[in-house]
């Protein structure tokens, strides 16, 4: 409605002419307007819908989004379906729209498809990084705790479309305000992955989403949240009744999945690395919390204590748990609990600490990275790659690199499968919360087009995840194509 329809009286007595929005002849060529519309999309489809806006370039933008694409056919290829480690042979595969129609044979191209030729290249499933923090990546711990929070939402909007350049189509964020950043790559303002987001980290007091100074304490009840908690980054919770109120908040947000602290970490100077974090039942309360909405909880932990506790409490996925025991590791696989692991080794890639007391647990944790991969194997735990690469903006460019680590520990495929075929199960655990409807990381009919084309042999070896500015050449999201040197 114009200004003038919202407040006649005020538009009268300043002398203006009533607005003829409402008028009879107004309404009369409205309805004219769409008996017209109407009969040019029956007789002629919407191009003649089409045609009435053309000569003034006014095309509206439902109008042109109804307009269908033409199918895609990529040919001329093998590729890896995210799951069958093998690589296949003999068929195309077709896009229609946002999904993979199916994978006709070589022969099957259908008359009106815009064709694709690989030139022999290999395809595979768009990447998933199944632990990203989207917002705290591209910045230092330092801006992160003192800088504009603009500033922040900047770089991490920068730091998304690098990320779907080096072929990761899609993040689980485990930590922070992603929800404005979500919402802007889905609408297609920013270019980005999919962000399945899960909203503040939910800490106790000194837990490893604590970051406040010694000096701000005590806190009491009229104190005032700390800077991290009003930007989203974490979340101070403590007994099960605040817990779930944090946990139904960042649900309220649109959170796919909850994360919780159950233990100490490396980037926090006040809590050891061997604490356990939470109660059994502070726990559980953010996991009925996540039960009630469908969906469940993801937990920071490293040690076999913590990672019990938070398996006892119903936790689904254990983050990071490089000092896990046989005992513990044996547990998460009878309760078919995710491991959701990142190759910490102490290397160039590490996150940068100068505090000699972060230096010490980054140790402590790459020393126990190499066990953790073996138990992983010894006892089928279903395991999903993340790179947690935090407050690092020189080594985003290392995610890809990070990735081809895990071939170390496994054959190359089976390190593809952990970041594509595998990483999509873990979040599919999201059920209704998941912010995408369509099954993530594979090559397969109905799934997402969410697809690489690679000049490499990714059964030969991963290291070409490390220059993917010239090695993929071409990088398919959601059926559309953000990247193609073919």
């Amino acid at each position: 409605m114009c200004v003038v329809c919202s407040d006649p009286e005020t538009a009268l007595a300043a002398g203006i002419d009533p607005c003829l929005c409402g008028a009879p002849q107004t309404l009369a060529a409205y309805a004219r307007i769409e008996a017209d519309i109407s009969r040019r999309q029956m007789i002629g489809g919407m191009g003649a819908v089409l045609g009435m806006f053309a000569g003034f370039g006014l095309a509206p933008n439902e109008l042109r989004a109804q307009t269908p694409a033409r199918p895609k056919l990529l040919t001329n290829l093998r590729f890896f379906d995210g799951t069958t480690l093998s690589m296949q042979e003999g068929r195309n595969i077709l896009i229609v729209g946002n999904r993979i129609a199916g994978l006709p044979s070589q022969d099957e191209v259908p008359e009106d498809a815009e064709i694709i030729d690989c030139g022999g290249r290999s395809v595979i499933p768009g990447l998933i990084d199944a632990h990203w923090h989207s917002t705290l990546v591209a910045v230092s711990q330092l801006a992160a705790m003192t800088q504009d929070v603009g500033f922040i939402h900047l770089m991490a909007g920068r730091e998304a479309g690098a990320t779907l350049q080096r072929g990761f189509t899609t993040v689980r964020d485990v930590g922070g305000p992603a929800f404005g950043l979500q919402m802007a790559i889905d609408r297609g303002a920013v270019a980005g992955p999919r962000i399945f987001p899960s909203g503040a980290m939910i800490s106790q007091t000194s837990g490893h989403g604590d970051f406040r100074l010694r000096s701000e304490l005590p806190r009491f009840p009229d104190t005032p949240p700390s800077n991290i908690e009003r930007q989203g980054v974490a979340l101070i919770a403590d007994g099960a009744d605040m817990v779930l109120r944090a946990a139904r908040e960042q649900l309220m947000k649109g959170a796919s999945q909850i994360k919780i602290m159950a233990g100490g970490g490396v980037s926090s100077l006040y809590d050891p690395l061997d604490t356990t974090q939470y109660t059994e039942r502070e726990m559980r309360a953010a996991v009925e919390a996540a039960e009630d909405w469908g969906t469940y909880v993801c937990a920071h932990v490293y040690t076999p204590g913590g990672i019990r506790r938070a398996v006892s409490a119903g936790v689904k996925s254990i983050e990071h748990g490089q000092l896990a025991d046989d005992e513990t590791v044996r547990i998460m696989a009878g309760e078919g609990v995710w491991w959701s692991l990142q190759p910490f080794l102490a290397d160039e890639d590490a996150n940068p600490k100068s505090d000699p007391v972060q230096q010490a647990k980054q140790l402590e944790v790459a020393e126990g990275t190499v066990r953790a991969f073996e138990l992983a194997k010894t006892h089928n735990v279903p395991l999903a790659f993340g790179t947690d690469i935090l407050f690092n903006p020189a080594g985003t460019s290392s995610q890809g690199r990070q990735l081809a680590k895990f071939a170390r520990f496994m054959s190359p495929l089976e390190a593809l499968n952990k970041a594509t075929g595998a990483a999509g199960q873990l979040l599919a655990m999201s059920g209704a919360r998941a912010p995408y409807d369509g099954a993530l990381g594979v090559i397969a009919e109905g799934a997402l087009a969410d697809v690489l084309v690679v000049d490499a042999d990714p059964s030969a070896g991963l290291d070409w995840l490390d220059d993917p500015q010239g090695r993929i050449n071409l990088i398919m999201k959601d059926g559309r194509i953000v990247k193609d040197t073919l």
